[in-house]
């Protein structure tokens, strides 16, 4: 067979993963586009209770954070034209109102503190070493939310400031958590604010911090490369979404194959498999759902989720049987 593309090399984990665990995942939109995958197949996962995240040291207070729960207070936010803004946060979080901001990021924060002292394994994705600082306080933040450019000073973290930071932050997480696995993986999403040139040091700066941070914790953190596998496998445009710096439906999917063969043993990826297919019938509407035999399909897929979490107990389907359950009662 002819091979049309370079083939990335993944070795196994040296774990596995599988429904037991508790995963957290945080960092920029691949962090929360595989995160959301884990959870739609049925996994108890936290993803990025901040919002995405692009920089190593948001991502590090956003941890430091959950680790000590302290409420937000209206003393956290800013104002620019009359929306408030957090920023620790992505901009899902910003409103016109400040209590109801509050009320979003203090909710978040306690469901994910929760998580973290549970979490069995935590995957981090790093999208740029370019950092925002407020000129006011020196804080790096985590969204500039298009306030004026002259409130922030720009610039280029070293992998010594990454490696440091998140150095002493990984002691005290494995403190927390002795048993704790670490998932490490650089964006394949380009950040071209930077420049083609300025997008490509960013990455190695990651690169180079990630490989120092796998090397010093040898036996407790492992790389993943979702980058390379878009730079090599997958770098034709028609893996890009239409901005043509994001990948594609396509490339997500397939990296995320990727990804389960690396971490997840044969019996996993076959839960995931029934649980894909019980949410492919859930997706079904016929045209006429009134009937009795829509009535039978749904208590069949209803009997389907407990003879699953009957097989394995530790997969979440709480939504899926809150939708048929809704969906009996609208045929009563």
């Amino acid at each position: 067979m002819i091979n049309y593309c370079t083939r990335v090399e993944i070795p196994k984990l040296p774990f596995v993963i599988s429904y037991r665990d508790r995963l957290v995942f945080m960092g920029s939109c691949f962090a929360e586009q595989m995160g959301i995958k884990m959870k739609s197949h049925g996994w108890a996962a936290c993803v990025n209770p901040f919002g995405v995240l692009y920089n190593p040291l948001s991502v590090a207070a956003g941890c430091k954070r959950l680790l000590s729960p302290e409420p937000f207070a209206e003393s956290d936010l800013l104002e620019h034209d009359g929306m408030y803004h957090g920023m620790m946060h992505h901009g899902k979080f910003s409103g016109q109102s400040p209590a109801d901001v509050l009320l979003e990021m203090n909710r978040s924060l306690n469901d994910a503190a929760d998580g973290i002292h549970k979490m069995s394994c935590l995957a981090l994705t790093f999208g740029t070493a370019s950092v925002f600082r407020l000129k006011s306080d020196g804080r790096t933040v985590a969204n500039c939310h298009k306030l004026p450019a002259g409130r922030f000073d720009s610039a280029l973290l070293t992998v010594d400031e990454i490696v440091d930071e998140w150095s002493s932050l990984l002691d005290r997480l494995f403190a927390v958590r002795p048993s704790l696995k670490v998932i490490v993986t650089v964006s394949p999403i380009r950040h071209w604010k930077d420049g083609a040139h300025g997008n490509q040091i960013s990455k190695s700066i990651l690169l180079l911090a990630e490989q120092a941070l796998v090397e010093k914790y040898a036996d407790r953190i492992y790389y993943f490369p979702a980058y390379e596998l878009m730079m090599d496998e997958l770098r034709d445009y028609r893996f890009y979404a239409d901005d043509l710096l994001h990948p594609s439906k396509v490339a997500i999917d397939y990296i995320w194959e990727r990804f389960c063969d690396a971490c997840m043993d044969a019996g996993t990826k076959d839960d995931m498999k029934a649980v894909e297919a019980i949410r492919l019938d859930i997706a079904h509407r016929p045209f006429h759902p009134s009937n009795d035999r829509y009535k039978q399909f749904l208590m069949q897929t209803f009997d389907k989720i407990k003879r699953l979490q009957k097989k394995n107990p530790y997969i979440c389907m709480s939504n899926e049987e809150n939708e048929i359950a809704i969906r009996l009662q609208e045929l009563k």
